[in-house]
């Protein structure tokens, strides 16, 4: 009897708890009057909850700002409901309110996984990138919802290129949704203009919803922005005995004319590049080259210690080409041309290197053909992988005619790791090489530090007592390169930059007296100096296969 008597007790204190209750229609009702302390105080004393109720509660808990109880609440519901992509994103809203992005757009792409054409989400997500100052990634999530909208474009300070060229680099109108593939479009005719060393783009939230943009950019107009940025333009290579007379901007169409004279006795030369838009389009752009050189090479194994002289040569080299090139898309760029040169051999000593082939002279014309796709982008890492591939194809009219092939190919990575600015930067590079046919010495490919050189080995310096032919040459190569940067000061002019690196390569060569038999391994520290848009690197390289110390400085635009 007294066991029945219990039961019953139970029973009633149940059905009374159960009235008592509120239901999900009632809770309901007090989240859309916003009555957040009602439901706080009704799901409080609930030791087990659903996941709708655990959802309200820590929503409750959220708007209340008691943000650790709103956390437990809300991953109690998302453990009970994980395909629920309400608690990622509510959770992702108390890491916006601390003003914790990263952790806020975290949550809103596992969100977003669960639920991709979640209007919200897709808002939200774009709206924390965008506060981070990640562009990219803000407009990859608003065009899936066809935002956002352009109301005015705006240029601060006005440039002096004309406004009818720079509209046309622009490959969006106001007053229509900014495409991300369009925003990179963009991007890639701005740079290909020549006359913007720095810019930058920024979206202005408007009180209708929409976005103005502004262009932001420093700019090289006739001998430089300023008399102190023409000044160091024009002297930058006089350590090297060398100038660089540059114009920009001619007339306000971006017409440039960049050159270099440099008097060094063993490596003379005269290098000459006009360049301007295609038919005043920012799509197409031509240049014309002349490039003149008087060059003395001595071959050797090495740029230090004993190293005797394999063979010399001097080498007299003049050029003239013309070349057209497309920044129509992002998703292509490519240029194609052709050059007429002439060049001959003088005070040869051939020792066991050079053979009669190599040393072919005579006029060669060339066509060449390069190319760039973008392979993989990840805005929201600030990651992007990008192939290139190029060709040349050329016809040497020497005693005897003979014509060969250059294949190249590349494969760059960079990786910038914090959700804004450039404060630490990755950068990886695969690069290689292939000739076909009977090879001119000078179209050898050269793996190691020489100013003419774009395939830096950084601890193998190509000359020796000012004369080419000390670093590693062949027909075929292989060069990896990886580095990293941080930033240590910038002030708005100047930016000091510094970082490891790491080069991996191998050259190879029918002739054994050529090539690097071997494979090399080098690194190092590099000190980048941007100063008026030009960028000078002080490197240490250590040859780890020789052990070899090499100290160099770059100019690398």
């Amino acid at each position: 009897m007294q066991g029945c008597t219990i039961a019953l007790a139970l029973l009633f204190c149940c059905l009374r708890l159960a009235a008592q209750a509120p239901s999900a229609q009632e809770i309901q009702k007090l989240a859309d009057a916003q009555r957040w302390s009602d439901i706080v105080h009704l799901l409080e004393p609930r030791h087990s909850r659903s996941a709708d109720f655990d959802f309200y509660y820590g929503s409750a808990l959220a708007h209340l700002e008691r943000w650790s109880d709103a956390e437990r609440a809300l991953q109690s519901g998302r453990r009970l409901a994980p395909a629920d992509p309400r608690f990622p994103i509510e959770l992702a809203g108390i890491a916006f309110r601390q003003k914790n992005y990263p952790k806020a757009a975290r949550r809103l792409r596992q969100a977003i996984k669960l639920a991709p054409r979640d209007t919200y989400a897709n808002d939200f997500l774009a709206t924390t990138y965008f506060l981070e100052g990640n562009l990219e990634a803000a407009l990859k999530y608003w065009n899936r919802i066809q935002k956002p909208e352009v109301g005015e474009i705006r240029a601060e300070p006005e440039p002096r290129v004309s406004p009818a060229l720079l509209d046309h680099a622009f490959a969006f109108a106001p007053a229509s949704t900014l495409r991300l593939q369009d925003f990179l479009t963009t991007d890639a005719r701005m740079r290909s203009l020549g006359i913007f060393p720095q810019y930058h783009f920024d979206l202005r939230a408007r009180d209708d919803g929409k976005f103005d943009l502004q262009f932001r950019a420093s700019e090289r107009s006739g001998f430089g922005e300023s008399k102190w940025a023409a000044l160091f333009l024009f002297l930058r290579e006089l350590p090297f005995q060398g100038v660089d007379p540059e114009f920009y901007n001619l007339h306000r169409q971006a017409i440039n004319f960049v050159s270099m004279f440099r008097w060094d006795a063993q490596k003379r030369r005269v290098y000459a590049q006009f360049s301007a838009p295609f038919q005043h389009s920012a799509r197409y752009r031509y240049a014309f080259v002349t490039d003149l050189r008087n060059e003395n090479w001595v071959l050797r194994n090495s740029f230090t210690g004993q190293s005797p002289a394999l063979a010399s040569l001097n080498l007299r080299h003049e050029t003239i080409a013309f070349d057209l090139s497309s920044t129509s898309s992002d998703r292509l760029l490519w240029s194609a041309g052709a050059e007429v040169s002439h060049r001959d051999f003088r005070s040869v000593i051939p020792g066991s290197v050079l053979t009669p082939q190599m040393l072919s002279a005579g006029y060669q014309l060339k066509q060449q053909v390069t190319s760039s796709v973008p392979v993989w982008r990840l805005p929201e890492r600030r990651f992007t992988v990008r192939a290139a591939a190029s060709s040349q194809a050329a016809r040497l009219w020497s005693q005897h005619d003979e014509a060969f092939e250059k294949l190249t190919g590349s494969l760059a990575s960079r990786w910038l790791p914090q959700a804004e600015g450039d404060d630490y930067e990755t950068q990886q590079q695969f690069r290689a090489g292939k000739t076909f046919g009977q090879t001119p010495f000078d179209e050898l490919f050269m793996l190691g530090l020489e100013r003419d050189n774009d395939l830096p080995m950084r601890a193998h310096i190509g000359t020796r007592d000012g004369r080419k032919g000390s670093a590693p040459l062949g027909r075929d190569y292989f060069l990896a390169s990886w580095e990293t940067d941080k930033n240590l000061y910038g002030n708005g002019i100047m930016t000091v930059k510094l970082g490891p690196f790491l080069d991996v390569g191998k050259i190879t060569d029918p002739s054994t007296a050529l090539g690097s038999q071997k494979w090399l391994w080098d690194t190092g520290a590099q000190l980048k100096l941007r100063v008026f848009g030009s960028v000078v690197a002080f490197s240490y390289g250590k040859d780890l296969r020789s052990g070899n110390n090499a100290f160099y400085v770059t100019l690398l635009q």
